[in-house]
This record gives structure tokens, sequence and C-alpha cells, in this order.
């Protein structure tokens, strides 16, 4: 059986975002694939002609959030 599912991982362990369906001390086999950011996942879509990097940065950078968060009072 194989099971998809996405985890984080903090200190030192992945803390799984939901549970998983096995028996107490049931044995598994664990492959780890780091995620691919949006800009990655949708490069060509648009024609993009700029680095990966570059894309990235856009994709991340607050200061390019459309629309702009709301002004602090």
């Amino acid at each position: 059986m194989a099971i998809t599912l996405d985890a984080v991982y903090e200190n030192g362990a992945l803390k799984l975002t939901q549970p998983l369906p096995l028996q107490e001390h049931e044995k598994v086999r664990v492959t780890v694939h780091t995620a691919i950011s949006k800009a990655r996942r949708t490069a060509g879509l648009m024609g993009w002609k700029g680095s990966a990097e570059l894309a990235d940065r856009f994709a991340v950078d607050p200061e390019l959030d459309f629309p702009p968060p709301p002004e602090e009072p």
C-alpha cells in the first residue's frame, strides 16, 4: 500500500499533517521528496524568460503581493 501525504520537518523530526491509517508499531519505508516551489511547478505557463531563482523571489516576496496587505494603523 502506498500513501502520499504532506509533512513539515521541525526540530529533527517530520510532523505529519494528517494521521496515518496504520497499526501501532507497524514498520514502514519512508521516501522523502522536498516540496517544489509554486514558481518551479508553474514554470513555462506564462512564457517567463527569467531564471527560476528570480521567479521564486517574485513568488514569495511579500512586498510584491497583490493586492498589497492593508497598512497598519
